[in-house]
This record gives C-alpha cells, sequence and structure tokens, in this order.
C-alpha cells in the first residue's frame, strides 16, 4: 500500500492502473477511520480491482463554529487499518495541495439543502460537492462508495454526478453499526460516558417509528412528535431536528408514502450525533 499526497502521483497511478485494465473502487473519507469506513472499503474490493481512499479533512464543509481543527486525526492508525483492509492507495493530501489558491469556482448546490444537516449548516454541502468533485476528477473512479448514515450526503453526490453527466457510479452502502445500534463515527469518541451509554437511543427511536409507520400510522407531524419526545425523555441531549420526508428527493409529504427517509440530529455536550432509516410502504 502506498501514501500519495500529490495531486500529480496520484493521477500517474491512476492512469497506470487503468493502462493494465483494472477497475477503480474509491472511498472518500475525513480519517480517523472506523468499521463504517472499512465496511466501504470491503463492499469497494467486491466490485473492483484497485482501491483508493482518500484522507482529507475538508475545511470548505466546516463553519466558523465548528470542529474542524478538534477533528480527530490520526494518519498512523488510518494506515494500519486501511493497509489491513486491502487498500492499495491512500491519498493523503494537505489543504495546499488541494486549494493551492483561492477557489475562482466552486459547486453551489441549489436543491436538498435547507433541511436536515443544512439546515444549520449554511454552505456544507457547497463545501462537500466542491471537495468531492475535485476527488472525483483526481482519482476518476469507476465507482464511489458512501454510506447511508449520511442519506443527504448520498443525496447531494447523487444530484451532482446527473447535473455533470459525471462517468463514475454512486454505490450506496447500509450504515454500520455498534452492537446496541448507535451508528459508527469518528465523532463518537466525544461523547461522555453517560452520552455514549444514551447515545443508541437515537437508534430506538428510528425503529419504533418505522415500527408505527409499517402498523398504519401515516401522519407525519405525529411520529415526529413521538421521536422527539423519545429522544427528550431518553437522553440529555438536545434535538435538532427530526424530519421524516420523501427520499431521495428530501421533499416534505403531507403524510406518509411511498420511499421516505426518518432522519434525526442530537447535540450532545461535545458532539453532533446524526442517524436515519429509509422505510417503503
Amino acid at each position: 500500500m502506498r501514501i500519495v499526497c500529490t495531486i500529480t502521483e496520484m493521477k500517474e497511478i491512476i492512469s497506470e492502473q487503468k493502462k493494465h485494465g483494472k477497475s477503480i473502487g474509491f472511498v472518500p473519507t475525513m480519517g480517523y477511520l472506523h468499521e463504517g469506513h472499512l465496511s466501504l472499503v470491503e463492499e469497494a474490493k467486491k466490485h473492483d480491482e484497485f482501491i483508493v481512499i482518500s484522507i482529507f479533512v475538508n475545511p470548505l464543509q466546516f463553519g466558523p463554529n465548528e470542529d474542524f481543527e478538534r477533528y480527530p486525526r490520526d494518519i498512523e492508525r488510518d494506515e494500519k487499518l486501511a493497509k489491513a483492509a486491502g487498500v492499495d492507495v491512500i491519498f493523503y493530501p494537505n489543504i495546499k495541495e488541494m486549494y493551492p489558491n483561492d477557489l475562482t469556482c466552486s459547486v453551489r448546490v441549489q436543491k436538498g439543502v435547507n433541511i436536515l444537516c443544512g439546515k444549520s449548516r449554511p454552505g456544507h454541502f457547497d463545501g462537500v460537492a466542491t471537495v468531492v468533485m475535485k476527488l472525483f476528477h483526481i482519482v476518476s473512479p469507476m465507482r464511489a462508495y458512501f454510506g447511508m448514515k449520511d442519506a443527504q450526503q448520498v443525496a447531494v453526490i447523487e444530484n451532482m454526478i446527473a447535473d455533470f453527466n459525471l462517468n463514475v457510479q454512486l454505490m450506496k452502502c447500509q450504515t454500520l453499526r455498534e452492537n446496541d445500534g448507535l451508528a459508527k463515527s469518528s465523532r463518537n469518541v466525544y461523547l461522555t460516558p453517560e452520552e455514549r451509554r444514551q447515545a443508541p437511543e437515537i437508534y430506538s427511536s428510528l425503529l419504533n417509528a418505522k415500527n408505527k409507520i409499517n402498523s398504519g400510522e401515516k401522519n407525519i407531524a405525529t411520529l415526529k412528535v413521538e421521536i422527539a419526545e423519545h429522544l427528550t425523555t431518553k437522553t440529555n441531549g438536545i434535538v435538532d431536528y427530526v424530519e421524516i420526508l420523501a427520499y431521495p428527493s428530501l421533499e416534505k409529504m403531507d403524510h406518509c408514502e411511498g420511499v421516505m427517509i426518518i432522519a434525526i440530529a442530537l447535540k450532545f455536550s461535545q458532539a453532533r450525533l446524526i442517524d436515519n432509516m429509509t422505510v417503503t410502504i
């Protein structure tokens, strides 16, 4: 396995691999790898012959009061995990390599961003889309693998691929969870012991809502109130949002129908956790 820090070298490696007829699978990450990331690598290995992951904490997607400086970083740890998982290349650029000058152009996401995480993080998905667009051009993968834990991000990337006719197949992978149901996330390390004990209630509230929908409940307002009450009663966290939307359009609905996403964001003292579940009726 190689660690590559420059765009030029990364492109050269990809060009060489494609000359030999190898398909490129790509897993974009911000590092501090966990089983969720590694499950994406495992899925990529089922379909592609040469696996690239990127590790880049992208400043464009962090707001002024967010945790860019505190975001966990440990390249030595990540290198060991990636090598054991069978990754061929880690693309590990620094900020100057990715953004050598002030950007003259960037991607602006116009739909599906003023809700869920985008509502409280203006400009976040512009930053996500811009860096992913750059990474797609640098790595030029056949397939790119994203976890459905960040379902809004997946929808944004899916729409960007369609809008710009990008020659990459988006592979949507299911959320990987701890044994108690908590979605795996790099931010889980910020939870206090008591918050970690409470955090699985996010998943429990999703399951409860899904069961009620499957049992015939169609009133979205009622379901949202019940989810919020569950989280408020069972945890010390502050509910950022509870939404039930059509998926993947992320449009609001009057009542439950078709394919929906139940999405939650809960703020603890030092971590904001998100989770979601899709339901079809």
